[in-house]
């Protein structure tokens, strides 16, 4: 049956691992056709666990060929154990051992293929080279083991190849000893041993031809460490971005974390066929080629700034994550949540923190606070699951950063550094969970954080209402505070939380105002603070207030809330123009857009004309005059100013969404926008176009922001001048940030002049790049996120092409994903094909590649946001996927909770 495999994992039915797995002794022989592992493990009876259970070894397995089982020696006959699709079971240990055994020797051999292993979990084959993706439970498609985190284990490995095909033999730890097999001099092998107990999901192995750039990097206690990326020798010039971003996050997490790498050797693989972004196992990283490769030709500067996030992301989880790892998958935000929050700090560091931060809100309010308010909503730690690969999400990444922002927040920068130090010392060889994590912070700062743990219990999207009082006569300013969560799946009646709310109030000459509460000293200065909201409904009172200010609320984003405040059109504009905090600078801009979006909206409902409204005009009159009267304005804070909510962000906010209405104002919008601004936008444009060498620093890639900014501002005219500087610029780009930005501007113009351009630019920039796959890939999505009529027929089109292989996931996210998932107007088109269309597509993977499948469908789980005939469409499609026989348990638990 479809649905027998689909058992659902409780965390309240948790239970230590009856045994644990001292040493583990892997050999890999590999072949064009198949792959044989023998894996030899020290086992110990786990004297934590109910020894009353221990007479049976039960060891996970799935699509393995058994050929032989040893326990101290002994070969096993097929009657003294038991094999199911999932497992292993040697039911009568003692019968074995005796009676009073406490640790034995456990070996097996298997026999896998990893040339057909099209799912990418486990050992499989990229393109001519081996490689690995054991997390979550990938390392059960290699061998029967305890495939769980909390069973760590020593590591070696040998592995053994063809010498001509595969000259690299890489895996975890440091490199021991290599040699030619004995009796055949074509092959040779490899042993490396890893000193750091793992668990089983960090375990990597690589083969293949490549070559590599090396480095070495001096650690804070005087250690050299060698580092070496690989990668084809194709892309042996696209390693340094990603070297460099490797070294400065080292040195980082030195200076801002004293955490010491613990290895002789880092290394980094690029893998072309990867589900995910990269994997950070033990010494040994294997990264999608998207995530690593950069160059200035191929490359774009989001891209850039992507390898420098992810290669710290990786880097840091040696310590959040590697060294201390999860008890259970439930803690998957331990390491996840941690370690995303300290590459946004370090990204913040290299480049601009305001437009970081801004960039990191933008995509949890849309994205995330979707999922919070979708079927799959979930918790931080979650209550139970399916299929543990469907919650790689992004409340687990992003909003489990945020979690761990808001610690940061109430406790500190001193306490914070203490709390983690305490964390990484107390826990170090361990596998634990966020309450570890929490108690950590607890017993080093001294702060109680026991309501604080509901944001981890609880699913949902706060909401913060307030509302402000000003009693001139008193010089007393008041907000009344309250907060709510609504119900999720599995979740009613939420406790409060504690909140971390930042704010400022500002005066009449824009200055910051004293923040002194009833009852505080007088002498108080600070202008800025974190109030802790702990309750349904709270007041605070500020003292010694002369004259009405205007509050500038969740300042930095201070908590992953809903903030509802009435702010006038005019308090917007004042703080758009005055408020100390960046963030917030940015925030009111949105407001202000969204405000007047709805009554835009109201009208073309209401059959009236659209006016462009005044106080738009004025806001942005006022950014694009400080932009092109000051050179020294932060320009990357600039082009977030000038920009206008997403289409997927407005979907989200909407109770109802008319997706074709939201496109029709937007667009609205910005044609007036640009129209009326065009002699400005034409000037940035030409101020910030420059014939400097590349660079991808933060003021570089500030400028090119900017400046393409401006030109797809210049493209809405339709007129001739800014479709021959879109032409011109595509066509004599140095890098290509500009060529793409170019390409997209012609591949979204409905200028007449842009007609022969468009097909011409389009073909020029395949054949200039058909060599380059990442640079396909970008082909690919200028095309599929097209606005123009005919984009699903297109994206129908390039599915038989010659480079689209629907068995490569970044070509599959950057053709189906990308059209379904960013071209909210050709995919919600009313007639529903681009539904069907997505539904094809996922039962189609679902056959290759459960996981991609799954998390491709995440569109059509968001049928609620729409309209009563939308959602009888996106059912259909729903109930089609789940009636089919045979679905994987990634798709299945996706349809079965997204259905009704």
């Amino acid at each position: 049956m479809k649905n027998a495999s689909a058992r659902t994992t409780y965390l309240k039915d948790y239970r230590p691992p009856l045994f644990t797995i001292e040493t583990t002794d892997l050999y890999f022989d590999l072949y064009e056709d198949h792959a044989t592992v023998v894996s030899k493990l020290l086992i110990k009876c786990n004297l934590s666990a109910d020894a009353a259970d221990a007479n049976s070894l039960q060891l996970h397995g799935q699509l393995l060929q058994l050929e032989k089982v040893f326990i101290n020696g002994q070969l096993l006959e097929p009657g003294q154990y038991l094999r199911d699709d999932e497992s292993l079971t040697i039911p009568a240990l003692d019968g074995l051992l005796g009676a009073s055994f406490e640790e034995f020797q456990f070996e097996c051999h298997t026999r896998i293929e990893p040339q057909n292993n099209t799912a990418l979990e486990g050992l499989y084959k990229s393109k001519k080279m081996f490689c690995t993706q054991c997390e979550a439970e990938g390392f059960r498609r290699i061998t029967y083991y305890l495939d769980r985190p909390d069973v760590m284990s020593k590591f070696t490995t040998t592995v053994a190849a063809d010498k001509t095909k595969y000259p690299i033999l890489l895996s975890n730890g440091n490199k021991l000893a290599s040699g030619e097999v004995d009796g055949a001099s074509d092959r040779h092998w490899v042993t490396w041993e890893d000193p750091f107990k793992k668990p089983s999901y960090l375990f990597a192995l690589v083969a293949g031809d490549l070559v590599s750039l090396d480095d070495t990097f001096v650690t804070c206690s005087d250690r050299e460490i060698e580092l070496r990326i690989f990668v084809e020798e194709k892309d042996s010039d696209k390693c340094d971005h990603a070297m460099l971003s490797l070294k400065n996050s080292m040195r980082w997490d030195e200076e801002v974390y004293g955490r010491e790498y613990d290895l002789d050797i880092f290394m980094i693989v690029a893998v072309d066929d990867f589900n995910m972004g990269a994997m950070e196992n033990k010494g040994l990283n294997v990264f999608n080629t998207s995530c690593v490769l950069a160059s200035p030709k191929t490359t774009t500067d989001f891209s850039f700034q992507r390898v420098e996030a992810v290669v710290a992301h990786e880097y840091f989880h040696n310590w959040s994550g590697n060294r201390v790892t999860c008890r259970d998958w439930f803690q998957l935000s331990l390491k996840e949540g941690f370690t995303v929050y300290r590459d946004s700090e370090f990204s913040a560091d290299m480049g601009s923190r305001t437009v970081k931060r801004i960039e990191d809100v933008s995509f949890l309010q849309t994205v995330q606070f979707a999922e919070d308010g979708g079927p799959m909503a979930h918790s931080v730690r979650p209550d139970s699951y399916m299929e543990i690969s469907n919650f790689y999400t992004v409340t687990i990444y992003e909003k489990g950063a945020e979690v761990v922002r808001m610690v940061a927040l109430l406790l500190g920068p001193e306490k914070f550094r203490a709390g983690s130090d305490l964390y990484f010392k107390r826990h170090d060889g361990q596998a634990v969970t966020t309450e570890d994590f929490v108690k950590a912070m607890e017993d080093a700062s001294g702060v109680d954080l026991g309501q604080f743990r509901n944001w981890y219990y609880q699913a949902g999207t706060p909401v913060v209402s307030i509302r402000s009082e000003f009693d001139a006569d008193n010089k007393r300013y008041t907000l009344y505070v309250s907060q709510s969560c609504p119900d999720t799946p599995g979740q009613s009646n939420k406790k409060p939380l504690t909140v971390p709310l930042r704010l400022g109030l500002l005066g009449s000459d824009g200055e910051d105002l004293p923040l002194r509460l009833h009852g505080e000293d007088a002498a108080t200065s600070e202008t800025d603070r974190v109030l802790s909201l702990t309750e349904g409904e709270q007041q605070f009172v500020f003292e010694g207030v002369e004259s009405e200010p205007i509050p500038s609320l969740l300042r930095g984003f201070s908590a992953p809330v809903r903030l509802r405040y009435d702010y006038s059109r005019a308090d917007l504009l004042f703080l758009m123009v005055n408020d100390s905090d960046g963030f917030n600078r940015w925030n009111a801009s949105q407001l202000l857009t969204i405000g007047l979006f709805d009554e835009l909206q109201s009208d073309l409902v209401g059959g009236k004309n659209l006016i462009l409204p005044q106080s738009l005009i004025d806001a942005y009159a006022g950014v694009l005059d400080s932009t092109l009267s000051d050179s020294s304005v932060d320009k990357a804070m600039i082009a977030q100013l000038l920009s206008l909510p997403t289409v997927g962000f407005l979907i989200e906010r909407a109770e109802v969404a008319d997706v074709e209405n939201i496109h029709l104002v937007r667009e609205f919008l910005l044609n007036g926008l640009a129209a009326k601004f065009y002699s400005s936008f034409l000037d940035v444009y030409m101020n910030n176009t420059s014939d400097a060498e590349y660079a991808a620093d933060a003021e570089s890639i500030a400028r090119r922001s900017l400046k393409n900014l401006a030109l797809s501002y210049l493209m809405r005219s339709d007129k001739d001048e800014a479709v021959t500087l879109a032409q011109q610029q595509f066509v004599q780009a140095s890098n290509m940030t500009d060529q793409l930005s170019g390409l997209r501007c012609l591949v979204n113009s409905g200028a007449e002049a842009a007609v022969e351009l468009k097909r011409d630019a389009l073909d020029s920039f395949y054949k200039q790049w058909s060599h380059e796959p990442l640079v396909v890939d970008q082909w690919f999505v200028a095309q599929a996120v097209c606005q123009l009529p005919g984009s699903l027929a297109q994206v129908k089109q390039l599915l038989a092409h010659a480079d689209f292989d629907i068995r490569n996931p970044n070509k599959v996210r950057s053709l189906i994903g990308a059209f379904c998932a960013q071209n909210h107007v050709g995919f919600h088109d009313a007639s529903g094909e681009g539904y069907e269309f997505l539904a094809d597509q996922v039962l189609v993977l679902d056959k290759l590649n459960p996981q991609i499948a799954s998390r491709l469908l995440t569109p059509l789980t968001r049928w609620r946001k729409f309209s009563a005939k939308r959602q009888g469409l996106m059912q259909t499609q729903l109930q089609r996927i789940k009636a089919q026989e045979e679905l994987s348990k990634d798709l299945f638990e996706i349809v079965e909770k997204s259905t009704i």
